[in-house]
């Protein structure tokens, strides 16, 4: 009997919003030319190892890349996105954190981390999705979002919110 693998390669990931005085955290992923992510900025994040519940990935990973340890990390969403790096679709567990202990490294493996300006974040080179996604992490709503790229770039996106009704910050059902 063959076993047959009818679904394509997956990757799961988390990525984690911090927050502190008006600003987030952000990494600058320049460290490694050949990065899909490379000129971008990102939260910080990774790749959810086996046996790993997404919580433990975001702790552990926020303190691989920050040396920052996140308290009660909220998360706020998950994103799916199609043959993102046109081989494997990824599911990226979405989380932000207001409480953390540490004093934090200013670069790490993929890149260099800065506090941004909440007000600045959209100015930076985010992921065309990014851009929506992120105005979505403030809402009382958890959302699964669905963001499709090409080669020729972003495509399309679509999402569905669940729970409280009363606020869905800058989006209609």
């Amino acid at each position: 009997m063959f076993a047959v693998n009818i679904f394509p390669s997956m990757k799961l990931a988390v990525l984690c919003y911090i927050r502190n005085n008006g600003k987030t955290l952000m990494m600058h992923r320049n460290s490694r030319p050949d990065d899909m992510h490379f000129g971008k900025w990102n939260a910080p994040g990774g790749k959810i190892e086996p046996g790993e519940s997404p919580e433990e990935c975001v702790i552990r990973e926020v303190l691989e890349e920050t040396a920052l340890t996140v308290k009660e990390p909220r998360m706020r969403g998950i994103l799916t996105f199609p043959a993102f790096d046109k081989e494997e679709d990824w599911y990226v567990y979405v989380f932000t954190a207001d409480e953390f202990s540490g004093s934090l490294q200013e670069t790490c493996d993929e890149g260099d981390l800065f506090w941004i300006e909440d007000h600045d974040l959209m100015k930076l080179p985010l992921w065309d999705g990014d851009r929506i996604f992120m105005k979505w992490l403030d809402g009382s709503r958890f959302f699964s979002g669905k963001f499709v790229y090409s080669t020729s770039g972003f495509e399309s996106y679509s999402v569905v919110f669940y729970g409280d009704r009363s606020e869905i910050p800058n989006e209609t059902m």
